[in-house]
């Protein structure tokens, strides 16, 4: 007989080997194309020096990672059965995507590395969030997904009534803008995207094992209430390979992205890897999750609000050397593979000390 725990470990499995799959292919064939189409990357005049060896490097890769994710995803729908959530938060993703493609391809026709105003990026993007908030807050989990945000480590549901649609609304769109703003250099948003996308699935396995013991030990202190300490970590299939599709397709595209990069995500990438995350987040209500897992994107959003605000309030006066963060360390000093090794490891140290943290809880709950 097989155990919950153990089907769902290979439902991950397998939709994050479908998703790196596709990714890695459609990746390796979009390279050659991508450079006879002259999709290439246009350096900032202000980037640091080391990157301008990147000039011609393609862009656009981000449509690989979009494919693995929608591939999963119709994997998902053929063996686990029709969800319309699911297809909701693919429909989003790759709509971010388009978004994200969109200012690309606008940078590549010009010959610059300016596409969409903010403006513009701005509203497509609440566009598109109050879309899908608006689709969750009326027929989200069939029409019960509620109302309530869950409080971690309080695991208490909290109803904020028709809030939770401007708040839904400002968890995809800060969380696309900080994944975008931390794709900057070879393997960085792609290999921290992976962990924190890892993450929760892997949180939510832990649960359904912990679940699982509590129910075979019904004496045992809190097994009454042990899916509300657990709440908001759904343990059904469909949740759970969304988030290891996101992973598989960031594996999948690293293969190519790493140092030195053959091809970069581009808006098309890091857009849709934002709104991914963010949706799944929604989802299994662990958004206020994302800002410990996903602790570097808070960081990297976090220095560019603050030199802005230095800049304008302390007459043009900077805290650091560069924005976002990342660079500041390679203006440091720092090499490129030291930034991004550094910056995946604390995303997995954060990543594990959470996970660690809410199992101990659970079990002493």
């Amino acid at each position: 007989m097989t155990t919950p725990g153990l089907a769902l470990m290979m439902d991950m499995l397998t939709s994050l080997l479908v998703a790196l799959a596709v990714t890695a292919l459609v990746t390796w064939r979009l390279i050659p194309e991508l450079k006879k189409l002259h999709t290439v990357q246009n350096i900032y005049e202000d980037a640091p020096e080391s990157h301008r060896k990147k000039q011609g490097t393609p862009t656009m890769g981000g449509l690989a990672i979009i494919c693995g994710i929608i591939a999963s995803g119709l994997y998902l729908q053929i063996t686990s059965g029709f969800n319309l959530d699911l297809l909701v938060c693919m429909l989003v993703t790759a709509g971010f995507g388009l978004v994200g493609f969109i200012d690309d391809y606008t940078k590549v026709a010009r010959r610059r590395n300016k596409g969409l105003t903010p403006k513009q990026k701005l509203a497509l993007q609440i566009a598109l969030s109050l879309a899908f908030a608006l689709y969750f807050f009326n027929f989200g989990m069939g029409g019960n997904f509620g109302r309530e945000i869950v409080i971690p480590f309080a695991w208490i549901y909290v109803d904020i009534g028709w809030l939770i649609v401007p708040y839904m609304v400002f968890i995809l769109v800060a969380m696309t803008n900080a994944v975008n703003l931390t794709d900057g250099l070879d393997g960085l948003c792609a290999g921290t995207s992976a962990a924190v996308s890892l993450f929760f699935p892997v949180l939510s396995l832990g649960a359904g094992y912990i679940i699982m013991e509590r129910l075979l030990t019904p004496s045992a202190p809190g097994s009454e209430d042990i899916t509300l300490l657990l709440a908001g970590m759904s343990v059904d299939t469909q949740p759970i390979g969304f988030y290891a599709a996101i992973a598989g397709a960031c594996l999948g595209f690293l293969i190519f992205n790493r140092h030195p990069a053959k091809i970069f995500m581009g808006d098309t990438g890091s857009l849709a890897l934002g709104g991914a995350i963010a949706a799944a987040a929604i989802w299994a209500k662990t958004e206020l999750l994302l800002p410990i897992a996903g602790v570097i994107f808070v960081l990297e959003a976090l220095s560019v609000i603050i030199q802005v605000s230095s800049y304008r309030l302390r007459r043009g006066k900077r805290v650091f050397k560069m924005a976002p963060l990342h660079h500041h360390f390679e203006l440091s000093g720092w090499k490129e593979t030291k930034v991004v090794n550094r910056f995946t490891t604390l995303t997995v140290v954060a990543c594990s000390a959470l996970l660690a943290v809410m199992i101990v809880q659970a079990y002493l709950s």
